[in-house]
């Protein structure tokens, strides 16, 4: 199953880290949160990753373009024209960074990304949240309710949109950051989707995934929630790359799934 994540956003709230970089650059412990969230999904076995790239793509490709020399260690024989790798550090990725526009939206993206994802599930989730979700127990899940999305919900300190679940875990509604929602469920990301979630971005680039295609998917009775009751964080303001990056120095990142 291939892995969409959405990287082409401006990321203006975390201020002038974004004017060097995208967001999803922006780095945790030295890394981009963008590999922590590959590793994430590495973890579970899932290695082939469609990036859905926009603002400062080119960051993003330099980044995987040296990925290899970088993380190797090398000698370079200048005299010989030669470059020799004595110890290989590399993940068994395989990336697609896909140009989906400057100015393209969420849902956008994801309809550009179409004929890379194919007719197959896939998942998708935003280039800026870490979570330790259990991805395998997400995925039984959204094969077990045979629907055509499943989100990962959760509830965190309310600042976001909410997701109305009734009992059997579907999703009534699809609102937009209410107030006084402290304790509401939200959409965290990680998405399990099938093929058919395209139909229902009719908007062009302009569609916004998080509005039209996931209301509709809601009214329609095909949108799950996965509640996960454990770690989600996302990067939007700098105080959240403060508190990332504290998390990993303290040695007990709870999204670290993966051994070094």
């Amino acid at each position: 199953m291939k892995v969409a994540i959405l990287a082409g956003g401006l990321g203006t709230r975390l201020g002038e880290e974004t004017t060097i970089r995208p967001k999803p650059m922006v780095e945790i412990g030295g890394k981009p949160i963008l590999w922590h969230i590959m590793k994430i999904y590495s973890y579970y076995g899932y290695n082939e990753f469609v990036v859905l790239c926009g603002y400062k793509q080119e960051y993003i490709k330099e980044y995987f373009r040296n990925y290899f020399i970088n993380n190797s260690d090398v000698t370079f024989d200048l005299a010989g024209d030669s470059v020799i790798v004595h110890k290989k550090r590399v993940e068994p990725w395989k990336i697609t960074l896909l140009d989906t526009g400057l100015n393209t939206l969420t849902g956008g993206r994801i309809k550009r990304a179409q004929e890379i994802l194919g007719d197959a599930p896939f998942m998708l989730t935003y280039g800026d949240g870490v979570s330790d979700v259990d991805l395998a127990a997400l995925v039984d899940f959204h094969k077990k309710h045979k629907r055509l999305a499943t989100v990962t919900a959760v509830q965190p300190q309310g600042r976001f949109g909410v997701l109305d679940i009734d009992e059997s875990s579907t999703i009534q509604s699809f609102l937009e950051k209410p107030r006084n929602a402290a304790s509401a469920w939200i959409n965290a990301g990680f998405f399990v989707l099938e093929p058919r979630v395209f139909d229902y971005i009719t908007e062009g680039d302009k569609t916004i995934w998080e509005r039209t295609p996931l209301t509709r998917l809601a009214r329609a009775g095909e949108l799950k929630a996965y509640k996960h009751e454990g770690f989600w964080h996302p990067m939007d303001m700098p105080r959240d790359k403060v508190e990332l990056n504290e998390l990993w120095a303290s040695g007990s990142a709870p999204w670290k799934v993966w051994e070094d």
